[in-house]
């Protein structure tokens, strides 16, 4: 295991939120912490496919034009874009001008409406699929998991894109589903405390979903 990183207050962090001044902030008061809110976990999942093939510190330094071009990823809104707001994205210099992952923002926003509608929540979905003991003790990679892999065949499967294990595994890391601050980071046990006082949604009966 390598060395933690030493911030400036003089406690030990995860070594890679020491690669970029801006990485510092995010992991302190971001990474790890249970999130619950549909608006940010859709948010996060087009930023890990944006992130897909380039480093994080490009994805985040451009965040806020991000969202400014996706309608603060509102999914309700961008399910609703076309052919005429791709070609306005493909103009936006402040973002990552790639077809394939716009397009697939629009796509995973319609997927996500038609999750509300079937969960009750995105967060109820996601959370189902938050890792157990044993599945945190198996075996794993540094970028995947036997369980990123179940939830992105299933999000496929539902129709989304750009959703490969790798991207999942990220977004899982990032918004709560796992705590994978190493042991000696000062904020694995924030992240734990803020995990043992959250309570996960659950999905909605299908029947009540369709009131």
């Amino acid at each position: 295991m390598s060395e933690p990183f030493i911030a400036p207050d003089g406690k030990p962090r995860c070594r890679w939120c020491g690669g970029a001044p801006e990485f510092l902030p995010y992991h302190d008061t971001e990474w790890g912490f249970p999130v619950a809110d549909d608006r940010r976990l859709f948010e996060k999942l087009c930023l890990e496919s944006f992130q897909s093939g380039l480093s994080w510190r490009t994805i985040l330094a451009k965040r806020e034009n991000f969202r400014a071009a996706f309608r603060n990823f509102a999914f309700g809104e961008v399910a609703a874009f076309t052919d005429k707001d791709v070609e306005r994205l493909l103009g936006d210099a402040g973002i990552v001008r790639h077809r394939g992952k716009i397009e697939a923002v629009i796509n995973n926003a319609a997927r996500a409406v038609e999750m509300v509608q079937r969960e009750g929540s995105l967060a109820a979905f996601f959370w189902s699929h938050e890792p157990g003991a044993a599945d945190l003790a198996a075996p794993q990679t540094a970028s995947t998991s036997a369980v990123s892999i179940a939830l992105s065949k299933e999000l496929k499967k539902r129709g989304w894109k750009f959703v490969g294990p790798t991207t999942v595994y990220a977004f899982m890391q990032a918004m709560g589903l796992i705590n994978d601050h190493v042991d000696a980071c000062a904020v694995r046990e924030r992240v734990a405390a803020a995990r043992a006082t959250f309570t996960p949604p659950v999905p909605i009966p299908a029947s009540s979903s369709r009131n």
